[in-house]
């Protein structure tokens, strides 16, 4: 069997895989890899660009961990297999809801959490800042569960499955509330000078640059006491299945074919943009579909270099001449004290550039990656970079207790494999 992700850039051919359907098989699992001296890891639904989920050992397929196992008013305990999706309808027939999330649903709970994944907020940050508890099957084939107060449970949160397999997740959850989603065109200078107008502002910020215009697509949203309002079913179908993904996927493949219309198609891709305001379910408001198959590369810098970062990327791809047809994401998150966390210790901004995924650009992720790193840039774990354990030790606080934890824990490396020999060492 080959496995491959989402976006066909990785692939790799486990010896055996299973599909384990409870914790004891993922015990059977891991003990069976350390008796055979093979390796193990967990995947989830193949949404990370790096090789993280990558193994020539023992693969675990966890389709059959699904579902939740427990709930009360403030917390709820989903097995690891979860995709996000249907954790948010479980979620909202208990009238409950998470506080955030990032706008891809189709990942498992436990792969999105241990990979970092986060969406935009002032006050409320990623995933991994809403797990309150988390169980895991370490390389002795023990069970664990990391509460807070201990330090597996800031390191295995945003873990990389480098600590453990996780087979269950604890979240912190609220009654479901309603957002207002407000989209509107703004030019990218205009944003640049009230960047901490707009964050301060607003609840949820993200916006999106089209490089070789000065446009912005800049959506926020904030809580709302009702009633909702939501987009009818045209008009959703409309903004989110016809024009960001069947007319934008044309768009791109016009591109690929014809690189010198780039800049033009962009041009009317922002003459397009217009305003536009709902409120609804907070879970429909957060998320969003992609079809359009791409490559991605995101950073996190302080906030406080946000425009900075946005400028001379702008400026790089002018002098560079080169001719990209997907937006340039932004967005901002709080402080985490999640170790591994692209936003531990301080208020984050994310800057993601994506590449349609038949024509790749290494120049363009490289040339944005020298910027990211002169600034302290952390690159998202699930997306692509080059950086190794050497850098990623300076811009890490808690890297080297990270380290020493995994040797502790899994001094054979039961759970690597060559993504992680590279960032972790």
């Amino acid at each position: 069997m080959v496995f491959t992700n989402w976006a066909k850039n990785q692939s790799s051919s486990p010896v055996e895989v299973r599909a384990p359907e409870s914790v004891a098989d993922v015990v059977r699992a891991v003990r069976d890899a350390a008796a055979s001296g093979r390796r193990v890891r967990m995947v989830g639904t193949g949404h990370s660009f790096t090789g993280v989920a990558l193994t020539d050992g023992i693969m675990l397929r966890p389709d059959a961990l699904t579902g939740i196992t427990s709930y009360a008013d403030d917390r709820v305990t989903v097995r690891a297999g979860t995709p996000l999706k249907v954790l948010n309808e479980l979620l909202d027939e208990r009238e409950l809801a998470l506080a955030n999330m990032g706008d891809i649903t189709e990942q498992t709970v436990a792969g999105a959490i241990q990979t970092g994944t986060h969406g935009t907020g002032r006050d409320s940050g990623g995933l991994a800042d809403q797990v309150a508890e988390l169980e895991l099957v370490l390389a002795d084939g023990s069970v664990a569960t990391a509460s807070p107060g201990d330090d597996l449970f800031d390191a295995a949160r945003v873990g990389l499955g480098a600590l453990g397999v996780v087979t269950a997740v604890t979240f912190r959850v609220e009654p479901a509330f309603l957002l207002h989603n407000r989209r509107r065109k703004m030019a990218l200078g205009e944003i640049l000078d009230s960047l901490d107008e707009l964050t301060s502002a607003n609840e949820h910020l993200d916006f999106f640059w089209l490089p070789h215009t000065d446009a912005c697509l800049v959506k926020t949203n904030n809580r709302h006491p009702g009633p909702a309002s939501p987009p009818s079913v045209v008009k959703r179908w409309l903004e989110n299945v016809f024009l960001e993904n069947t007319v934008f996927g044309a768009a791109c493949a016009t591109g690929a074919r014809f690189p010198g219309l780039i800049p033009r198609i962009n041009e009317v891709s922002a003459a397009a943009l217009g305003d536009s305001a709902s409120v609804d379910t907070s879970y429909k408001i957060f998320t969003a579909r992609r079809d359009v198959r791409f490559l991605e590369m995101e950073y996190a810098v302080p906030r406080e270099r946000l425009a900075q970062a946005l400028r001379e990327t702008r400026d790089l791809i002018d002098r560079m001449g080169w001719l990209i047809t997907f937006p340039v994401e932004v967005r901002v998150t709080p402080p985490s004290d999640a170790w591994l966390s692209t936003a531990y210790g301080r208020a984050s901004a994310y800057i993601a550039c994506h590449i349609y995924r038949p024509t790749p650009n290494p120049a363009y992720f490289e040339g944005v990656e020298e910027i990211m790193v002169r600034l302290d840039g952390r690159p998202h774990w699930g997306k692509l970079h080059t950086r190794d354990a050497a850098y990623l030790g300076k811009v890490y606080p808690r890297f080297a207790d990270f380290a020493a934890l995994r040797d502790r824990l899994d001094p054979r490396r039961l759970f690597t494999n060559d993504y992680l020999d590279l960032v972790l060492g």
